[in-house]
């Protein structure tokens, strides 16, 4: 069966998998949602068996219905290769009764690297199936990490380039570096005086301005998007909880069928949706809890039903969640109104207009088992210093919010299922906050000191896009005001 897309926000005629991927957002504005969620056709013993390309495929194959048995398994042979750091992929390592899903061992060392070391596989590939001509033009907004995973997956790629716009001051220093001094003649890297929420706003403007598609159409050139709004990057995400499931029922730490909880760090809300997709698939999550920092927009929301995004905007040491505006929340929105896209356009347009919105009860109802936390700056420096202590495993500031999170609401709630913490990104990707973490003394370091200490300290070796980046030369240092991003889009474009 051909499984199709519809938006979220109208009744327009539903398409497929290869030309959602090419669109990335519907032209009402709204995202691309599969009509229904297919259920897994292997077992959890059959999983458990399968390498991490294999159940990639037996995912996939679900979603992507229009791609051939061939450009599938293309696509994640190209994307699942030695630009990983380890065989699995995707390994899970045990430490103080958690279990760490580490997504981390792409080319970026950053979990983005798991769905986008595959979209311009998909991208590229969707354009052939659907016969387009025109130049793919790549239009992302980053809040530090989806952009440098986004230009390593695209650089260079025939009939594509890439526009980054990321917040000028709201990134690590290392985040910031590996993008600035990125390679690739179709690249491009922009930063805006404004948060990240100015930047995803600037570029859906541009999405939503038929003019502009227009002009661009008569150019020869086409938008299309790397963001998590892509469908092409929602289900690759989903994969990993699969695999995950799979690597602790061969190891023998759960057994077929046994529920786990999953905590999962976000600020987009797309990489728990994944596993949300994951558990309507038929995978034995029991709770998924969404971690967020002390912008807790998200945590808010699924306690009070509100969403509401007139608030500070605060700077933190986890800033790939320093995020107002949830884009991926409205596809769970969508799938709670029981898939009422009028319902979810007035929501949408609520929160444009007024800043927020608040969904019924039934709506609240249907939202089931996933649950809120958030974790403040000492808590999350505190877990940091806390397991590197007692055992010897550092994480990152994002993975620290999932785990301090999780760890507080085990202590309150007694739950005695055994839980898998999304641990999104590299420890080496935010360097000064986990080292200072760990110990005060390392403030009067240099960046790159501290990476070596890092390794010391940690026993891990310096990963090859930290050592690439020490003495790489800025290509990049294009900024601009909020206001001018589609003026700096043309220009590029000419």
């Amino acid at each position: 069966m051909n499984l199709l897309y519809q938006s979220t926000r109208s009744h327009a005629a539903p398409i497929t998998a290869s030309q959602a991927i090419l669109k990335g957002l519907a032209e009402d504005g709204g995202l691309y949602v599969p009509e229904s969620i297919p259920k897994l056709t292997l077992s959890l013993k059959e999983l458990s068996t399968l390498t991490y390309q294999q159940a990639a495929y037996e995912v996939m194959k679900l979603y992507f219905t229009d791609f051939t048995e061939e450009e599938l398994k293309s696509c994640i042979d190209n994307a699942y290769d030695e630009k990983f750091d380890t065989a699995e992929i995707a390994p899970v390592k045990e430490a103080g009764g958690l279990y760490y899903l580490e997504l981390f061992h792409g080319s970026t060392i950053a979990f983005k690297d798991m769905a986008l070391s595959i979209l311009p596989h998909l991208l590229t590939t969707a354009a052939k199936k659907n016969n387009v001509t025109d130049e793919i033009v790549i239009l992302t907004a980053t809040s530090g990490d989806t952009g440098k995973a986004a230009l390593a997956g695209f650089a260079d790629v025939k009939g594509t380039r890439i526009i980054v716009f990321y917040p000028k001051d709201g990134v690590s220093p290392i985040q910031e570096k590996q993008m600035v001094t990125q390679k690739g003649d179709n690249a491009y890297v922009i930063g805006i005086e404004g948060n990240f929420d100015d930047a995803q706003n600037g570029v859906k403007a541009m999405f939503n301005n038929r003019q502009l598609a227009e002009d661009l159409k008569a150019k020869g050139y086409v938008f299309s998007s790397a963001n998590s709004i892509n469908i092409g990057r929602l289900v690759p995400q989903i994969v990993y909880y699969i695999y995950a499931y799979g690597n602790l029922l061969r190891k023998g730490v759960i057994s077929e069928g046994e529920k786990i909880n999953a905590a999962v760090p976000t600020g987009n809300f797309g990489n728990i949706l994944a596993a949300f997709y994951a558990k309507q698939m038929g995978l034995p999550l029991d709770k998924l809890i969404c971690a967020s920092n002390e912008n807790k927009v998200l945590f808010d929301f699924l306690e009070t039903g509100i969403y509401n995004r007139k608030r500070e905007f605060i700077l933190t040491s986890s800033p790939s969640m320093d995020i107002l505006i949830s884009s991926n929340l409205e596809r769970l929105i969508y799938l709670s109104s029981g898939k009422d896209s009028d319902k979810t356009l007035a929501l949408m347009n609520s929160l444009t207009k007024e800043g927020e919105y608040e969904i019924t009860k039934e709506m609240k109802g249907n939202i089931t088992g996933v649950l809120g936390g958030y974790a403040s700056e000492s808590q999350t420096a505190e877990l940091i210093k806390d397991l590197y202590e007692k055992e010897g495993y550092v994480i990152d500031t994002h993975t620290a919010v999932g785990a301090s999170v999780y760890s507080r609401y085990k202590e309150k709630s007694q739950d005695a299922n055994k839980a898998i913490i999304a641990s999104t990104a590299s420890p080496y990707k935010f360097t000064r906050s986990v080292m200072e973490a760990i110990d005060p003394k390392y403030g009067t370091m240099g960046d790159f000191e501290l990476v070596d200490e890092l390794s010391r300290i940690s026993k891990v070796a310096v990963p090859a896009a930290i050592e690439e980046i020490r003495s790489a030369k800025v290509l990049h240092n294009r900024i601009c005001r909020k206001d001018e991003m589609q003026k700096v889009v043309e220009e590029i474009l000419k």
